[in-house]
């Protein structure tokens, strides 16, 4: 099935994991003509949800604008608690093309920007630029810099008193991807993750944090596949499973974290013990074209 040249995916990132009627809203919010939700993760220990959405550039660009209002209303940043980094209530934005042809990647810059001015000046969020958006900024590089020696590209000079401010950017397909250790010992985590990062010298395209799980009692190595169809899942997980067993640690699960390209998994997902089965970015894509609105309640991409 051929894909619309300017459509686009946004796995957009936002700060709230334990209130599940929060994230329903945000994710309401989202919601309009040729938008589609693919997929909610959820996770209370990182205290973050990830919402997949997929639609035409200048529809999605008006879900986004409409999720980061409802984040600022339903959000207080400075009693926020978990486990991941996070700059904002609406934290991280990327728009994803989908097609391969460049004006693809084109149409995903347009729309970042289109977003990020229009949430800093309808919604007061200032917004920092990464990726493609950003001229190949990266987005550890915001997190490092933000307020420090870089100013907001849009809004600011200082972040918003509740919300913070947002990354909102433009890239290829990226995995995040979680390895759950059974182990209590964060500095066994760090230290694996340390190991695997590229920035290390560890696994190419991949960067890796190590964090407490305070709600499971164990530790966990989170990953972002930055071209997960050269670095898979596979070796990420064989990696991770090798430098947990010379330090005595079983792997307990794994898990990815919203949609995956199909490129990205091995043949057989068994040996990773996924806490559930993948969710392939092409197929859901493809089911809502073929079925648009089934079960999302959304209409036509």
């Amino acid at each position: 099935m051929r894909l619309p040249s300017d459509l686009l995916v946004c796995p957009a990132n936002v700060s709230e994991g334990r209130r599940l009627v929060v994230v329903a809203s945000i994710a309401l919010a989202a919601g309009r003509p040729s938008v589609q939700l693919l997929d909610v993760h959820t996770d209370p220990d990182h205290n973050r949800s990830v919402l997949t959405l997929a639609g035409r550039a200048d529809a999605l660009v008006d879900g986004v604008v409409a999720a980061a209002s409802t984040a600022v209303q339903m959000i207080d940043l400075p009693t926020h608690e978990g486990a991941h980094p996070r700059l904002g209530a609406i934290d991280v934005i990327p728009f994803v093309p989908v097609s391969t042809d460049p004006a693809g990647m084109a149409t995903a810059v347009s729309a970042a920007r289109e977003a990020a001015r229009r949430i800093a000046d309808e919604v007061g969020i200032p917004c920092f630029l990464y990726g493609e958006a950003g001229s190949g900024r990266s987005l550890p590089e915001v997190r490092r810099r933000a307020f420090a020696d870089l100013a907001p590209d849009f809004g600011g000079p200082g972040p918003h008193p509740t919300a913070g401010a947002a990354a909102v950017g433009a890239r290829g397909p990226l995995v995040a991807y979680n390895v759950d250790l059974d182990t209590d010992d964060v500095a066994l985590a760090r230290h694996i993750a340390a190991s695997i990062r590229e920035r290390n010298g560890g696994l190419p395209h991949v960067r890796a944090l190590g964090m407490a799980l305070p709600s499971r009692g164990i530790v966990q190595v989170s990953t972002n596949l930055l071209l997960p169809a050269v670095t898979t899942i596979g070796v990420v997980f064989e990696a991770v499973a090798a430098l947990a067993a010379a330090a005595g640690v079983d792997v307990r699960g794994s898990e990815i974290v919203g949609l995956t390209p199909r490129a990205a998994l091995p043949a057989s997902t068994d040996h990773l013990l996924l806490r559930e089965p993948p969710k392939i970015l092409e197929a859901e894509l493809a089911r809502c074209m073929a079925s648009p609105g089934k079960e999302t309640g959304a209409t036509n991409l």
